[in-house]
């Protein structure tokens, strides 16, 4: 039984792809975005959780998050899980509510953001040439198995190589978009 797994290598660089493009919408522009808030987590009943499971995130205006909490009684402890990601936003309770106004960018602050979102590209591109790598050898392993012939192997890893550039031109494509998003806002 061949190792190698097209359908599987696929789905790899694929999630590669998927996991830079949620990594990049968490990287504030300037504009508000519910997805800033995804990597809060909240003190409430005891234990850590994330700030989806204790209120519900929306962007009323370009500039503002609204955090409505479900249960009053966890107000302060949102407020506190919001203060301690260091998001550099201001909570300030109003009721129920919490709005979050976004402050004015940097020039300092886009271009380190710009870097991150040069990071987090350059992460998913070694996690696309990893799946290679294993692509590569699994190919070998079934040429010496007698699975495959040469020919077959070296087509295959003209194949995989192929889907491995589209992938690392869609992580670029992605990086350079938000890097531009986030310079000229």
């Amino acid at each position: 039984m061949p190792q190698y797994d097209k359908a599987d290598i696929e789905r790899r660089m694929a999630g590669a792809v998927e996991s830079l493009k949620g990594d990049l919408g968490g990287l504030r522009t300037g504009r508000a975005n519910t997805s800033l808030l995804d990597p809060v987590v909240v003190e409430v009943y005891g234990s850590m959780m994330p700030l989806s499971s204790v209120a519900t995130v929306n962007a009323p205006e370009p500039r503002m998050l609204s955090v409505q909490v479900w249960d009053k009684s966890n107000m302060s402890a949102v407020e506190k899980g919001i203060t301690k990601a260091n998001l550099g936003l201001n909570p300030m309770t109003d009721g129920q509510t919490i709005r979050l106004p976004m402050p004015d960018l940097t020039e300092e602050r886009r271009k380190e953001l710009a870097k991150l979102a040069g990071q987090y590209a350059e992460k998913a591109k070694i996690a696309i040439r990893n799946v290679r790598r294993d692509a590569m050898e699994s190919l070998k392993a079934d040429e010496k198995k007698k699975d495959i012939s040469e020919d077959e192997r070296k087509r295959l890893e003209d194949e995989v190589q192929k889907l491995t550039d589209g992938y690392v031109k869609d992580t670029d494509d992605a990086a350079a978009k938000k890097e531009q998003e986030i310079l000229t806002q």
